[in-house]
C-alpha cells in the first residue's frame, strides 16, 4: 500500500497505547525565541530524561552550519521504510508536511520507559493532541512562554543579521504566534511556565515534568495570565 493511504488511514493499535500509556512522556511547546530549546537542552543534562528522536522522511540538511545525523537530530528513512513502520503500526502518529512525513515511534518511548527515564521532547502545538488522547495522565505538555512582549521582540530580532530580513518574516512569525497562543488558552491540559529567568524556568519545568508540581495552582494562573497578555500584545502590533 502506498504510504500517503497509510499515513491518511493511520492508528495506533493496542501495543503503542500500552506503550504510551505505561511511559512518562512530557512535550516542550512554545513559540518562536520563548527558549524551549535552551529549556530542552538544560534538562537533557540530567540522565532521567530520554530525549524522544522522531522519523521523517525528508533529507539531512544544514542547520547553522552543521549537517544534520542521523539517531541525532532524526531518524531519516525513506518513504518505503515509513510505510513499512506504519503498515507494522509501528509508529505513535504520522503527519505530512511539505510532502515529508514525520513521526515518532513506539520504540522511543519503549526505551525510555525500559530506562526507567521520562521521554521528552519539544513539539508543534499540533503534534500534542494524538498523545493527550491516547494517555492524558501520563503525558504531561509546559507550554514555555516570554516574559513580556518586549522582551520576546529583542528575542526574536537577535537572530536576524538584519532588520530587514526580521522585517520579512515578521508577518508570518506573528500569525504562528497569534495561532498557538490562542490554541494553548483555550485548553485545559497545558502547564504554563515564564522564561524570565533560565535556571528558574528549568527547576520549575523539571518539577512538572517529575509530576513534582502536576497539580495546577498560582503559578499556572499567574503565568497563563502572562501568556494572555503577551497574546494581547502581539495582536495591537499590527
Amino acid at each position: 500500500m502506498k504510504i500517503e493511504k497509510l499515513a491518511e488511514d493511520y492508528k495506533i493499535d493496542h501495543i503503542g497505547i500500552n506503550t504510551v500509556r505505561e511511559s512518562k512522556t512530557v512535550f516542550l511547546v512554545g513559540i518562536t525565541s520563548a527558549g524551549k530549546d535552551t529549556i530542552l537542552n538544560k534538562l537533557l543534562d540530567s540522565s532521567d530524561y530520554h530525549l524522544i528522536i522522531s522519523h521523517t522522511t525528508r533529507q539531512p540538511r544544514v542547520n547553522n552550519g552543521v549537517m544534520e545525523k542521523d539517531g541525532q537530530d532524526y531518524h531519516f528513512v525513506s518513504r518505503d521504510q515509513m510505510a513499512v513502520l506504519l503498515a507494522d503500526h509501528k509508529m505513535i502518529e504520522v503527519n505530512c508536511y511539505g510532502g515529508n512525513y514525520y513521526g515518532v515511534s513506539v520504540g522511543e518511548l519503549a526505551e525510555a520507559s525500559l530506562n526507567n527515564q521520562i521521554a521528552i521532547s519539544d513539539i508543534e502545538v499540533n503534534g500534542i493532541s494524538s498523545f493527550y488522547d491516547i494517555a492524558p495522565n501520563n503525558v504531561t505538555a509546559i507550554f514555555i512562554v516570554p516574559p513580556d512582549y518586549e522582551t520576546w521582540q529583542k528575542r526574536i530580532k537577535n537572530r536576524y543579521d538584519s532588520i530587514e530580513l526580521f522585517d520579512k518574516d515578521w508577518k508570518d512569525r506573528r500569525e504562528i504566534a497569534i495561532n498557538e497562543l490562542e490554541h494553548v488558552l483555550s485548553v485545559p491540559h497545558y502547564h504554563f511556565v515564564i522564561n524570565n529567568d533560565l535556571d528558574r524556568a528549568v527547576r520549575i519545568a523539571d518539577k512538572i515534568a517529575r509530576h513534582e508540581n502536576d497539580v495546577f495552582g498560582r503559578g499556572d494562573d499567574e503565568a497563563r495570565l502572562r501568556a494572555r497578555d503577551l497574546l494581547d500584545a502581539i495582536k495591537q502590533d499590527i
